[in-house]
């Protein structure tokens, strides 16, 4: 089903943004809703959040292993936590007490990693976050969402109030279009199908959905016709969409802003291989070398995730996909 509006997209506010304004909404009628920070409040955009609502934010400091914990503690007296820290070192540094004091203990923690992938630009690999997905898939009994624009950021964050788990939320710093007309469901561990192909479908999350949308519009000038899909949840991924995806298109392709080991590429190929949907399939993401260093942008057109990029990558594979059908 096509919900994107147009070619012409208009451009938005940076997802981290959307975050702090729909949250602060939120908790001006919900005092149990409490923010906890780790040195963050200025970069996770809360300043105007503790401004207002100076009883509802705890800042803890440069102590990412006491934030989760302090976090747990809340939402075990049944307050809605938000753990705020920059993703690279929330989900490094503080990684035994996501695993012990929030999945495992099974307090339904919101905790928002900000400034995720490469958002962090020149400051270096040290700032990256590309490991993030592939340590918190292994953690039984936590979600990860990764919105892909100011629509799935918003609808995000309303669903993580209710959501009965542990949760991950991962976001970026730079302004994202919106890519959904009126009126799309959002649904944590539901994607979003953006087109559908029968020769390609590319599976994106977070901010690389965007440059697979405009890779989708340079294939379907030249007569190619390529889904896109929003994949938003990566735990839980939708199975179910992804394996008829594959039914109907000749070659897949997915996109992330993480290393191509362990994150949304290498759980898309685990399905299709244990369904025994043999497709050709490129993960296209960063690969396991020290990381160039530049800003997002230029990471992103170095590692091939840009619209020439993924589609030259498109072109590649369906030639692969021909070959294989003719042999």
């Amino acid at each position: 089903m096509e919900v994107f509006k147009s070619a012409e997209l208009k451009t938005g506010k940076p997802n981290l943004e959307v975050f702090s304004e729909t949250l602060h909404g939120l908790a001006r009628q919900d005092r149990d809703i409490l923010v906890v920070t780790g040195d963050s409040r200025g970069s996770g955009k809360l300043t105007t959040f503790g401004e207002q609502l100076p009883g509802q934010i705890i800042e803890v400091g440069i102590a990412e292993q006491g934030l989760v914990g302090v976090a747990a503690g809340l939402a075990s007296a049944g307050k809605k936590v938000f753990a705020v820290s920059p993703a690279c070192f929330l989900t490094a540094r503080a990684l035994e007490q996501i695993k012990n004091d929030v999945a495992y203990s099974d307090h339904p923690v919101k905790l928002v990693g900000i400034s995720a992938g490469v958002s962090y630009g020149a400051l270096g690999t040290t700032h990256h976050s590309l490991h993030d997905l592939a340590a918190l898939q292994a953690i039984h009994n936590i979600d990860i969402v990764i919105p892909a624009d100011n629509f799935e950021t918003r609808a995000a964050i309303e669903a993580s109030l209710n959501h009965p788990r542990p949760l991950y939320i991962r976001l970026g710093k730079k302004a994202m279009p919106d890519l959904h007309a009126p009126g799309v469901l959002f649904q944590i561990g539901k994607a979003i199908s953006l087109s559908e192909g029968n020769d390609l479908t590319i599976i994106a999350c977070g901010e690389t959905v965007y440059p697979a949308y405009l890779a989708s519009q340079i294939l379907t000038g030249e007569g190619i016709s390529c889904g896109v899909m929003s994949m938003h949840t990566v735990k839980p991924l939708d199975e179910a969409v992804v394996r008829a995806a594959a039914a109907r298109s000749r070659a897949l392709i997915t996109v992330e802003e993480h290393s191509i080991h362990g994150g949304l590429g290498s759980r898309v190929a685990a399905l299709l291989m244990q369904a025994g949907l043999f497709r050709p399939l490129r993960i296209v993401g960063i690969p396991d070398e020290h990381t160039v260093t530049g800003s997002q942008v230029e990471i992103f057109n170095h590692y091939g995730i840009s619209a020439e990029g993924l589609a030259a990558t498109a072109r590649a594979l369906l030639q692969i996909s021909a070959s294989l059908s003719v042999s």
